[in-house]
């Protein structure tokens, strides 16, 4: 259960997809605009970090890897498949934000409408694949580990949409300096809570 813990803290403070690692900065910087629509594909990305990364690591652990497909038979133990495992994850996610934007789409078509061509671009968002490739290179023990990981890093994302959305709605009403107006200013916030979430390494669980 520590072990769960650790992983869920770490993947949300520590190593946060933005903050950490730069990824996802594409629709990190456009949907920031308003906490509203910043929320919503926010949680988006929890879901699809929630259900793709433990799902790519069935795939990595029982088909792709050397050996994987030994349960299948003694005769398939030589086989590796590890080279296809970008294609395999990417159609994978693909699959799951298909399924996102129709659900958004039938439920929530005020926000579907906001987050526009952000929303699909999901499936290229490289947090989303990022996440797959953290696991894959972090080799966790058990499926319970890479999704804690998955949920973790999406509600690491969505803390970092919706931190700098709500900075930018206050920031509408502030004297900044004409050069810096827009994603000049974006960029400087950016980079003071990168330093504010490095405050976090030191936790140890």
């Amino acid at each position: 259960m520590e072990n769960l813990l650790d992983i869920f803290v770490k993947s949300i403070f520590i190593d946060n997809m933005v903050f950490a690692y730069f990824l996802g900065m594409c629709s990190y910087l456009a949907v920031s605009k308003t906490v509203k629509t910043s929320m919503g594909l926010g949680l988006a990305v929890i879901f699809v970090l929630g259900f793709t990364v433990p799902l790519n690591y069935i795939i990595e652990n029982y088909v792709l890897q050397e050996g994987a497909l030994s349960w299948l038979s003694p005769t398939f133990a030589d086989i590796d498949l590890s080279f296809l495992s970008f294609i395999i994850f990417i159609a994978v996610i693909a699959s799951m934000v298909q399924l996102v934007e129709m659900v958004v789409d039938k439920f929530a078509p005020t926000l579907y409408a906001s987050l526009g061509i952000f929303l699909p671009l999901i499936a290229v968002n490289c947090a989303i694949l990022g996440g797959s490739l953290f696991m894959q290179e972090r080799a966790y023990n058990n499926i319970g580990e890479a999704t804690v990981f998955g949920l973790g890093s999406g509600v690491g994302w969505l803390l970092a949409i919706v931190g700098i959305a709500a900075i930018r709605e206050k920031i509408r009403y502030s004297h900044v300096p004409a050069p810096l107006r827009g994603l000049g200013i974006t960029f400087i916030i950016t980079g003071l809570m990168g330093i504010a979430f490095m405050s976090f390494m030191g936790i140890k669980l």
